[in-house]
C-alpha cells in the first residue's frame, strides 16, 4: 500500500484512469537491470527512479570523463574520474531515496548476467558493445526477461522491446550477425545530445509500459527516429525459425 507522501510522490501518474495506483504499486514492487549508464543509460534511469520503480541494479565498468558531459545528463563535472554506475546511484539517491540501488561497477558478460537476473523484472539495453548487446539477448531469453533496446547516433535512433517468451522477435532477429563490425560508434559519428534523451526516456517509457500493465508496449515493433527531419516509423518485425538465440521457442 502507497503511504501518503508516496501517493504525493506520484499523484500526476497515479491521475492517469488507465494507471491508477494499482500501476504505481506494481512499479514499487519491480526490478529492473539497467546496462551501461552513458548516453541512454542516464535519462532512462534518472525517469525510472522518478516514476518509482522499486528497485534497480546499475551496471557500468567505465569511469566518467570530461567528454561525456555534453549527453550523459546524470554525470557532473564533479564527477569526473568516478564510476559510471555509482554516479548515476548517488543521482537517484537525491532524486529519490526510497528506490533501492545496486551498483555494479563492471562490465558484463555471458558468465555474469545469469546470477544478476535473478529477481529481475526488465533489463533496459543501454550499452554501445555488441557483444553485450547478445550475450544480454540470450540471458534474457533463458530467464524468460523483457529486453528493452535502444541505440543512438547523429541524429538517428532507435527502440524496440525484445520478448520472445510472450511473443515477437528477439534481438538477434533483427541482427541475426554477432560482432562489432557493423556499429557505428558516436565517439567516432558523433551525436547530438538531446538524440540520445529522447531515445533513453522513449526506453524509460516502454520499460514503465511492461512492468505497470499500462499502454501498448512495442512487442513486435522497431521504432525509428531521425531527429534531423523529425521523422519517425514504427517497423513490424517477425520472429525468424532459424534464430540460434530464439529459434527454438517460435518452433514450439
Amino acid at each position: 500500500m502507497l503511504s501518503d507522501e508516496q501517493l504525493l510522490r506520484y499523484n500526476r501518474q497515479i491521475l492517469l484512469h488507465d494507471f491508477d495506483v494499482a500501476g504505481q504499486e506494481r512499479l514499487q514492487q519491480s526490478s529492473v537491470l539497467v546496462v551501461g549508464l552513458g548516453g541512454l543509460g542516464c535519462p532512462a534511469a534518472l525517469y525510472l527512479a522518478a516514476a518509482g520503480v522499486g528497485r534497480l541494479l546499475l551496471a557500468d565498468g567505465d569511469a566518467v570523463e570530461l567528454s561525456n558531459l555534453q549527453r550523459q545528463i546524470a554525470h557532473t563535472d564533479a564527477d569526473i574520474g568516478l564510476n559510471k554506475a555509482q554516479s548515476v546511484a548517488d543521482a537517484i539517491a537525491d532524486l529519490n531515496p526510497e528506490v533501492a540501488l545496486e551498483v555494479i561497477p563492471r562490465r558484463l558478460d555471458e558468465t555474469s548476467l545469469p546470477p544478476l537476473l535473478e529477481g529481475v523484472d526488465l533489463v533496459l539495453d543501454a550499452t554501445d558493445n555488441y557483444p553485450v548487446r547478445y550475450a544480454l539477448n540470450r540471458a534474457c531469453i533463458a530467464a524468460s526477461i523483457p529486453l528493452v533496446s535502444g541505440a543512438a547516433v547523429r541524429s538517428e535512433g532507435q527502440v524496440a522491446l525484445f520478448d520472445p517468451h510472450r511473443g515477437g522477435p528477439c534481438y538477434r532477429c533483427l541482427y541475426p550477425q554477432e560482432g562489432e563490425h557493423t556499429a557505428l560508434s558516436c565517439s567516432d559519428s558523433g551525436v547530438l545530445a538531446p538524440v540520445v534523451g529522447v531515445v533513453g526516456s522513449l526506453q524509460a517509457m516502454e520499460a514503465l509500459k511492461v512492468l505497470s500493465g499500462f499502454g501498448e508496449p512495442l512487442r513486435g515493433r522497431l521504432l525509428l527516429l531521425d531527429l534531423r527531419t523529425m521523422d519517425l516509423r514504427s517497423l513490424t518485425l517477425s520472429a525468424r525459425g532459424d534464430c540460434p538465440d530464439c529459434g527454438a521457442l517460435q518452433r514450439n
